[in-house]
Protein backbone atom coordinates (compact mmCIF):
# COMPACT_ATOMS: atom_id res chain seq x y z
CA UNK A 1 0.00 0.00 0.00
CA UNK A 2 0.96 3.27 -1.11
CA UNK A 3 0.90 6.58 1.95
CA UNK A 4 1.56 9.71 1.58
CA UNK A 5 3.43 11.38 4.11
CA UNK A 6 2.89 14.76 4.77
CA UNK A 7 4.34 18.05 6.92
CA UNK A 8 2.99 17.76 10.53
CA UNK A 9 2.03 21.49 11.72
CA UNK A 10 5.44 22.98 13.41
CA UNK A 11 3.72 26.01 14.82
CA UNK A 12 5.28 28.01 11.94
CA UNK A 13 3.47 29.27 9.05
CA UNK A 14 5.87 28.74 6.39
CA UNK A 15 9.53 26.67 6.29
CA UNK A 16 12.25 25.86 4.22
CA UNK A 17 13.62 22.65 3.44
CA UNK A 18 17.47 22.83 4.24
CA UNK A 19 18.36 19.20 4.07
CA UNK A 20 16.47 15.56 2.74
CA UNK A 21 17.36 12.74 5.07
CA UNK A 22 16.83 9.67 3.30
CA UNK A 23 17.06 8.15 -0.09
CA UNK A 24 14.30 6.88 -3.02
CA UNK A 25 13.71 3.14 -1.87
CA UNK A 26 15.49 3.62 1.74
CA UNK A 27 13.90 1.42 4.54
CA UNK A 28 12.71 4.01 7.04
CA UNK A 29 11.56 3.04 10.70
CA UNK A 30 9.28 5.33 12.76
CA UNK A 31 10.45 8.29 14.10
CA UNK A 32 13.64 8.19 12.11
CA UNK A 33 14.24 11.53 10.72
CA UNK A 34 13.00 12.86 6.65
CA UNK A 35 14.13 16.35 6.07
CA UNK A 36 15.47 19.10 8.04
CA UNK A 37 13.54 22.37 7.74
CA UNK A 38 14.34 26.16 8.99
CA UNK A 39 12.25 28.65 10.62
CA UNK A 40 13.14 32.31 11.01
CA UNK A 41 15.26 31.18 13.85
CA UNK A 42 15.52 27.65 14.27
CA UNK A 43 15.80 24.22 12.42
CA UNK A 44 14.25 20.95 13.17
CA UNK A 45 14.12 17.39 11.88
CA UNK A 46 11.12 16.12 10.41
CA UNK A 47 10.26 12.43 12.04
CA UNK A 48 8.66 9.75 10.08
CA UNK A 49 5.22 8.88 11.40
CA UNK A 50 5.11 5.38 9.73
CA UNK A 51 7.45 2.89 8.69
CA UNK A 52 8.08 2.00 5.00
CA UNK A 53 10.15 2.03 1.93
CA UNK A 54 10.27 5.61 0.42
CA UNK A 55 8.85 5.47 -3.01
CA UNK A 56 8.96 8.86 -4.17
CA UNK A 57 10.17 12.37 -2.47
CA UNK A 58 8.15 15.07 -3.12
CA UNK A 59 10.27 18.37 -2.02
CA UNK A 60 14.04 19.26 -2.57
CA UNK A 61 16.33 21.63 -0.59
CA UNK A 62 15.02 25.08 -0.89
CA UNK A 63 11.42 24.26 -0.75
CA UNK A 64 9.29 26.66 0.79
CA UNK A 65 6.40 23.90 2.77
CA UNK A 66 3.45 24.67 5.45
CA UNK A 67 1.41 22.32 7.28
CA UNK A 68 -0.19 19.25 5.26
CA UNK A 69 2.48 19.99 2.24
CA UNK A 70 3.30 16.60 0.81
CA UNK A 71 6.72 15.43 1.74
CA UNK A 72 7.10 11.60 0.52
CA UNK A 73 4.80 8.80 -0.38
CA UNK A 74 5.64 5.22 1.32
CA UNK A 75 5.37 2.09 0.35
CA UNK A 76 3.71 -0.11 3.53
CA UNK A 77 2.90 -3.73 3.81
CA UNK A 78 -1.23 -4.31 4.48
CA UNK A 79 -0.14 -5.41 8.03
CA UNK A 80 1.50 -2.22 8.90
CA UNK A 81 -1.24 0.00 7.51
CA UNK A 82 -3.84 -1.73 9.55
CA UNK A 83 -1.74 -0.81 11.97
CA UNK A 84 -1.03 2.99 11.59
CA UNK A 85 -3.60 5.48 11.41
CA UNK A 86 -4.07 7.33 8.86
CA UNK A 87 -4.07 11.11 10.79
CA UNK A 88 -1.24 10.25 12.32
CA UNK A 89 0.68 10.34 8.83
CA UNK A 90 -1.03 13.17 7.77
CA UNK A 91 -2.18 15.85 10.33
CA UNK A 92 -0.45 14.83 13.48
CA UNK A 93 1.02 18.04 15.64
CA UNK A 94 4.73 17.62 16.81
CA UNK A 95 4.01 19.04 20.30
CA UNK A 96 7.32 19.46 21.05
CA UNK A 97 9.52 19.34 17.62
CA UNK A 98 13.15 18.18 18.13
CA UNK A 99 14.34 21.70 17.46
CA UNK A 100 17.94 22.54 16.54
CA UNK A 101 18.15 26.38 17.80
CA UNK A 102 20.98 28.33 15.91
CA UNK A 103 24.01 28.43 19.14
CA UNK A 104 26.14 31.50 18.92
CA UNK A 105 29.32 30.30 20.85
CA UNK A 106 32.71 32.69 21.44
CA UNK A 107 30.81 34.55 17.97
CA UNK A 108 30.80 32.02 16.24
CA UNK A 109 27.33 31.26 14.83
CA UNK A 110 26.55 26.98 14.05
CA UNK A 111 23.94 25.94 12.21
CA UNK A 112 23.39 22.54 12.22
CA UNK A 113 20.06 20.01 12.34
CA UNK A 114 19.35 17.48 15.74
CA UNK A 115 20.99 14.38 13.84
CA UNK A 116 24.38 16.36 12.63
CA UNK A 117 24.48 17.66 16.72
CA UNK A 118 23.82 14.14 17.77
CA UNK A 119 26.62 12.48 15.39
CA UNK A 120 29.05 15.36 17.07
CA UNK A 121 28.44 14.50 20.07
CA UNK A 122 29.04 10.56 19.68
CA UNK A 123 32.14 11.40 17.75
CA UNK A 124 33.01 13.59 20.36
CA UNK A 125 33.96 16.52 18.16
CA UNK A 126 33.09 20.33 18.52
CA UNK A 127 30.97 21.55 15.51
CA UNK A 128 32.66 25.01 15.81
CA UNK A 129 35.88 23.47 14.53
CA UNK A 130 33.67 22.59 11.44
CA UNK A 131 33.39 24.53 8.01
CA UNK A 132 29.54 23.69 6.88
CA UNK A 133 29.12 23.12 3.35
CA UNK A 134 25.88 23.59 3.52
CA UNK A 135 23.06 26.71 2.82
CA UNK A 136 23.85 29.78 5.14
CA UNK A 137 27.68 27.17 6.02
CA UNK A 138 25.05 25.52 7.77
CA UNK A 139 27.02 21.35 9.26
CA UNK A 140 25.86 18.46 7.11
CA UNK A 141 26.79 15.00 7.77
CA UNK A 142 29.28 14.77 4.82
CA UNK A 143 31.49 17.68 6.51
CA UNK A 144 31.13 15.85 9.64
CA UNK A 145 32.74 12.67 8.00
CA UNK A 146 34.82 14.63 6.30
CA UNK A 147 36.64 15.80 9.58
CA UNK A 148 36.60 12.90 11.04
CA UNK A 149 39.11 11.78 8.31
CA UNK A 150 41.43 15.08 8.00
CA UNK A 151 41.97 14.38 11.55
CA UNK A 152 42.60 10.58 11.31
CA UNK A 153 44.84 11.43 8.80
CA UNK A 154 46.51 14.13 10.09
CA UNK A 155 47.09 11.68 13.26
CA UNK A 156 49.09 9.80 11.23
CA UNK A 157 52.45 10.47 11.21
CA UNK A 158 54.39 9.93 7.59
CA UNK A 159 57.28 7.61 8.27
CA UNK A 160 60.82 8.95 7.74
CA UNK A 161 64.42 8.06 8.24
CA UNK A 162 67.53 10.12 9.63
CA UNK A 163 70.61 9.43 7.95
CA UNK A 164 73.56 11.11 9.50
CA UNK A 165 75.63 13.14 7.11
CA UNK A 166 79.33 11.70 7.67
CA UNK A 167 82.68 13.73 7.16
CA UNK A 168 83.31 13.13 3.50
CA UNK A 169 79.78 14.99 2.79
CA UNK A 170 80.55 17.89 5.08
CA UNK A 171 83.73 18.82 3.46
CA UNK A 172 81.95 18.46 0.05
CA UNK A 173 79.13 20.61 1.22
CA UNK A 174 81.08 23.22 2.65
CA UNK A 175 82.99 23.51 -0.44
CA UNK A 176 80.35 23.49 -2.88
CA UNK A 177 78.53 25.99 -0.97
CA UNK A 178 81.47 28.23 -0.46
CA UNK A 179 82.00 27.59 -4.11
CA UNK A 180 78.23 28.93 -5.00
CA UNK A 181 78.38 31.86 -2.86
CA UNK A 182 81.48 33.17 -3.84
CA UNK A 183 82.17 32.42 -7.14
CA UNK A 184 79.45 34.51 -9.71
CA UNK A 185 78.65 31.38 -12.19
CA UNK A 186 77.42 31.75 -15.75
CA UNK A 187 76.87 28.41 -17.48
CA UNK A 188 77.55 27.78 -21.47
CA UNK A 189 74.92 25.32 -22.89
CA UNK A 190 75.80 23.52 -25.96
CA UNK A 191 75.50 19.78 -27.59
CA UNK A 192 78.33 18.29 -30.22
CA UNK A 193 77.47 15.66 -32.83
CA UNK A 194 79.89 12.34 -31.82
CA UNK A 195 78.59 10.09 -34.72
CA UNK A 196 81.73 9.65 -36.38
CA UNK A 197 83.86 9.67 -32.73
CA UNK A 198 81.30 7.14 -31.42
CA UNK A 199 81.98 4.97 -34.41
CA UNK A 200 85.77 5.18 -34.64
CA UNK A 201 86.11 4.60 -30.49
CA UNK A 202 84.08 1.42 -31.16
CA UNK A 203 85.41 -0.43 -34.08
CA UNK A 204 89.17 0.66 -31.94
CA UNK A 205 87.88 -1.06 -28.67
CA UNK A 206 86.69 -4.22 -30.52
CA UNK A 207 89.68 -4.38 -33.03
CA UNK A 208 91.92 -3.95 -29.49
CA UNK A 209 89.48 -7.02 -27.52
CA UNK A 210 90.14 -9.05 -30.39
CA UNK A 211 93.49 -9.03 -29.68
CA UNK A 212 93.52 -9.31 -25.35
CA UNK A 213 90.58 -10.06 -23.67
CA UNK A 214 92.12 -8.04 -21.08
CA UNK A 215 91.60 -5.06 -22.75
CA UNK A 216 89.77 -2.01 -20.83
CA UNK A 217 87.74 0.03 -23.46
CA UNK A 218 88.48 3.65 -24.02
CA UNK A 219 85.34 5.71 -23.05
CA UNK A 220 83.91 9.24 -24.59
CA UNK A 221 84.99 10.69 -21.45
CA UNK A 222 89.04 10.23 -22.44
CA UNK A 223 88.38 11.48 -25.69
CA UNK A 224 86.87 14.87 -24.06
CA UNK A 225 89.40 15.07 -21.64
CA UNK A 226 92.03 14.81 -24.11
CA UNK A 227 90.05 17.94 -26.23
CA UNK A 228 89.89 19.65 -23.16
CA UNK A 229 93.70 19.74 -22.57
CA UNK A 230 93.73 20.90 -26.15
CA UNK A 231 91.41 23.90 -25.59
CA UNK A 232 92.74 24.86 -22.43
CA UNK A 233 96.15 25.63 -24.34
CA UNK A 234 94.00 27.79 -26.73
CA UNK A 235 92.43 29.47 -24.46
CA UNK A 236 95.00 30.02 -21.28
CA UNK A 237 92.17 31.77 -19.21
CA UNK A 238 90.56 28.89 -18.50
CA UNK A 239 93.33 27.23 -17.34
CA UNK A 240 93.42 30.08 -14.70
CA UNK A 241 93.02 31.08 -10.88
CA UNK A 242 92.36 34.60 -9.63
CA UNK A 243 94.11 35.30 -6.41
CA UNK A 244 93.59 35.75 -2.59
CA UNK A 245 93.16 39.41 -2.88
CA UNK A 246 91.23 39.06 -6.11
CA UNK A 247 93.68 41.41 -8.07
CA UNK A 248 95.59 39.34 -9.92
CA UNK A 249 95.17 36.43 -12.25
CA UNK A 250 97.22 33.63 -12.41
CA UNK A 251 97.86 32.06 -15.79
CA UNK A 252 98.90 28.06 -15.42
CA UNK A 253 101.49 26.41 -17.78
CA UNK A 254 100.64 22.80 -17.24
CA UNK A 255 97.54 21.03 -17.66
CA UNK A 256 96.28 18.81 -14.77
CA UNK A 257 92.55 18.17 -15.43
CA UNK A 258 90.09 16.66 -12.30
CA UNK A 259 87.82 13.94 -12.70
CA UNK A 260 84.81 13.81 -10.64
CA UNK A 261 84.53 10.12 -9.36
CA UNK A 262 81.03 9.35 -7.36
CA UNK A 263 82.19 7.16 -4.53
CA UNK A 264 79.38 5.73 -1.67
CA UNK A 265 78.18 8.51 0.07
CA UNK A 266 80.25 11.08 -1.81
CA UNK A 267 82.30 12.65 -4.29
CA UNK A 268 86.16 12.89 -5.14
CA UNK A 269 88.25 13.96 -7.56
CA UNK A 270 91.60 13.01 -8.23
CA UNK A 271 93.62 14.44 -11.11
CA UNK A 272 95.37 13.89 -14.25
CA UNK A 273 98.28 15.38 -14.64
CA UNK A 274 100.08 16.54 -17.84
CA UNK A 275 97.02 15.64 -19.82
CA UNK A 276 98.54 17.36 -22.67
CA UNK A 277 101.74 15.18 -23.00
CA UNK A 278 99.62 12.16 -22.81
CA UNK A 279 97.90 9.95 -25.99
CA UNK A 280 94.51 9.21 -25.65
CA UNK A 281 95.65 5.51 -24.44
CA UNK A 282 97.56 6.79 -21.75
CA UNK A 283 94.81 8.93 -20.71
CA UNK A 284 92.13 5.91 -20.37
CA UNK A 285 94.71 4.01 -18.83
CA UNK A 286 95.49 6.61 -15.84
CA UNK A 287 91.70 7.60 -16.01
CA UNK A 288 90.74 3.85 -15.20
CA UNK A 289 94.30 3.59 -12.14
CA UNK A 290 92.65 6.85 -10.04
CA UNK A 291 89.14 5.73 -10.54
CA UNK A 292 89.13 2.61 -8.52
CA UNK A 293 91.93 3.96 -6.21
CA UNK A 294 88.99 6.75 -5.33
CA UNK A 295 86.01 3.94 -5.09
CA UNK A 296 88.28 1.90 -3.21
CA UNK A 297 89.14 5.24 -1.00
CA UNK A 298 93.01 4.83 -1.46
CA UNK A 299 94.03 8.07 -3.37
CA UNK A 300 96.75 10.16 -1.69
CA UNK A 301 97.12 13.71 -1.42
CA UNK A 302 99.56 14.09 -4.51
CA UNK A 303 95.90 12.86 -6.78
CA UNK A 304 94.04 15.57 -6.22
CA UNK A 305 96.62 18.14 -6.01
CA UNK A 306 97.00 20.86 -8.55
CA UNK A 307 94.33 20.66 -10.92
CA UNK A 308 93.54 23.31 -13.28
CA UNK A 309 89.85 22.29 -14.61
CA UNK A 310 87.58 20.12 -13.66
CA UNK A 311 85.09 17.65 -15.64
CA UNK A 312 82.19 16.16 -13.84
CA UNK A 313 80.30 13.19 -16.34
CA UNK A 314 76.89 12.36 -15.42
CA UNK A 315 77.02 10.59 -18.85
CA UNK A 316 76.66 7.25 -18.13
CA UNK A 317 73.56 8.17 -15.39
CA UNK A 318 71.23 10.29 -17.90
CA UNK A 319 69.75 13.78 -17.53
CA UNK A 320 70.30 16.51 -19.93
CA UNK A 321 72.02 19.59 -19.62
CA UNK A 322 73.15 20.76 -15.69
CA UNK A 323 75.14 23.57 -13.74
CA UNK A 324 78.21 21.94 -12.87
CA UNK A 325 79.75 23.93 -9.98
CA UNK A 326 83.13 25.36 -10.35
CA UNK A 327 85.72 23.70 -8.06
CA UNK A 328 87.51 26.91 -6.50
CA UNK A 329 90.33 28.12 -7.27
CA UNK A 330 89.91 26.69 -10.73
CA UNK A 331 87.64 29.17 -12.89
CA UNK A 332 85.37 26.73 -14.89
CA UNK A 333 84.27 23.32 -15.01
CA UNK A 334 82.43 21.16 -17.79
CA UNK A 335 79.36 18.91 -17.37
CA UNK A 336 78.73 15.98 -19.95
CA UNK A 337 75.83 14.44 -19.56
CA UNK A 338 73.80 11.73 -21.47
CA UNK A 339 74.51 11.51 -25.39
CA UNK A 340 71.35 10.74 -27.20
CA UNK A 341 70.18 10.62 -30.97
CA UNK A 342 68.88 12.91 -32.71
CA UNK A 343 68.17 14.28 -36.10
CA UNK A 344 70.59 16.56 -38.03
CA UNK A 345 70.18 18.12 -40.95
CA UNK A 346 73.02 17.27 -43.68
CA UNK A 347 72.08 19.94 -45.95
CA UNK A 348 69.40 17.26 -47.94
CA UNK A 349 68.02 15.08 -45.68
CA UNK A 350 68.06 14.75 -41.73
CA UNK A 351 69.84 11.82 -40.56
CA UNK A 352 69.87 10.26 -37.14
CA UNK A 353 73.37 11.35 -35.18
CA UNK A 354 74.48 10.69 -31.68
CA UNK A 355 74.11 14.20 -29.64
CA UNK A 356 76.44 14.68 -26.32
CA UNK A 357 75.48 17.79 -24.41
CA UNK A 358 78.12 19.89 -22.73
CA UNK A 359 77.12 22.25 -19.99
CA UNK A 360 80.76 24.89 -19.25
CA UNK A 361 80.40 27.04 -16.12
CA UNK A 362 82.90 29.64 -15.33
CA UNK A 363 84.05 32.28 -13.52
CA UNK A 364 82.42 35.30 -14.75
CA UNK A 365 85.25 37.97 -12.91
CA UNK A 366 87.69 36.51 -14.87
CA UNK A 367 86.19 35.39 -18.08
CA UNK A 368 83.43 36.84 -20.41
CA UNK A 369 80.61 34.80 -22.45
CA UNK A 370 82.44 35.51 -25.84
CA UNK A 371 85.72 33.65 -24.36
CA UNK A 372 83.25 30.73 -23.12
CA UNK A 373 80.90 30.46 -26.30
CA UNK A 374 84.38 29.90 -27.94
CA UNK A 375 85.99 27.78 -25.62
CA UNK A 376 82.92 25.51 -26.25
CA UNK A 377 83.13 26.09 -29.75
CA UNK A 378 86.55 24.64 -30.21
CA UNK A 379 85.59 21.60 -28.16
CA UNK A 380 82.95 20.77 -30.72
CA UNK A 381 85.33 21.69 -33.52
CA UNK A 382 87.36 18.29 -31.66
CA UNK A 383 84.92 16.11 -30.76
CA UNK A 384 83.13 16.17 -34.35
CA UNK A 385 86.04 15.18 -36.22
CA UNK A 386 88.59 12.84 -34.13
CA UNK A 387 91.43 13.92 -36.03
CA UNK A 388 92.01 17.31 -35.00
CA UNK A 389 92.83 15.87 -31.75
CA UNK A 390 96.40 14.52 -33.47
CA UNK A 391 97.56 17.83 -34.74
Amino acid sequence: MHIEVKMPDVGLDEVEVIEILVKLNEEVQIEQGLISVEGEKSSMEIPSPISGIVKEIKVKVGDKVVTDSMIMIFKTSDTESNNQKKVDVNVSKIESPTIDTIINTENNIVHATPSVRRLARDLNIDLNHIIGSGRKNRILKNDIELYTKSILNHSKKPQVEKIKINNLQKVIGNNLHNNWVNIPHVTQFDEVNITTLEEFRKNYNYEEFKKDNNYNNITILVFIIKAVSHALLKFPIFNSSLSIDKKTIILKKYVNIGIAVEIENGLLVPVLKNVNKKNIINISSELILLSNKARKNRLNKLDTQDSCFTISNLGGIGGYWFTPIINAPEVAILGVSQAIIKPTWNGSNFIPSLILPLSLSYDHRVINGADAARFISFLKKLLSDIRLLVM
